[in-house]
């Protein structure tokens, strides 16, 4: 049966200590299988093996009878490595497609903070060669640093409008004895 597993760049596994896969490998798991602890795990599209990443390599597999399974993945005792293709740059102008279409949330709440738009575009840059590691990881930092400034303006939002119904329930209740 065709399934889809994601590997890091270096072909190794999210999890365990194994060897590096080849392509054309097969591997047989003799022990216990349990989905999410123990076997080999895969998925039946490349969207739902997206949400296990551990890495940028998606696997085309062939695995054996599933033991277990659930609406997103599969745990088999068995597992050939048919085909991997690195699709890092895929993944990040993915995730570049997303944070542009919520960054308007943001924009709205916060319309002079520039700093996720700017490091969707470097991350845009990053993926086509255009950018530096450096230069993304300083947009990164950026877009965390707005993140946390929003995190904190919504927390002393939440916390004047608090105070507000306390003062209010405590007016109400004077008002009242």
């Amino acid at each position: 049966m065709k399934a889809y597993h994601f590997l890091r760049a270096d072909m190794t596994a999210g999890s365990g200590n194994e060897q590096p896969w080849t392509v054309g490998e097969t591997r047989r798991y003799r022990g216990k299988i349990k989905l999410c602890e123990f076997g080999y795990h895969s998925s039946p599209s490349p969207v739902t093996a997206l949400e296990y990443a551990s890495g940028p390599m998606l696997c085309l597999v062939e695995v054996s009878k599933p033991t277990q399974r659930d609406a997103s993945k599969q745990v088999s005792t068995r597992r050939r490595l048919i085909k991997a293709v690195n699709v890092e740059r895929e993944l990040r102008l993915l995730a570049c497609r997303i944070a542009e279409d919520v960054l308007p949330l943001f924009e709205r709440r916060f319309p002079n903070d520039k700093r996720p738009r700017e490091a969707i575009a470097c991350a845009r840059g990053f993926a086509y060669g255009k950018a530096t590691a450096e230069e993304l990881d300083a947009a990164r930092t950026a877009a965390w640093a707005a993140w946390a400034a929003a995190r904190a303006a919504e927390d002393e939002a939440r916390a004047a409008a608090r105070a507000t119904v306390d003062a209010a329930q405590t007016a109400a209740r004077a008002a009242w004895a």
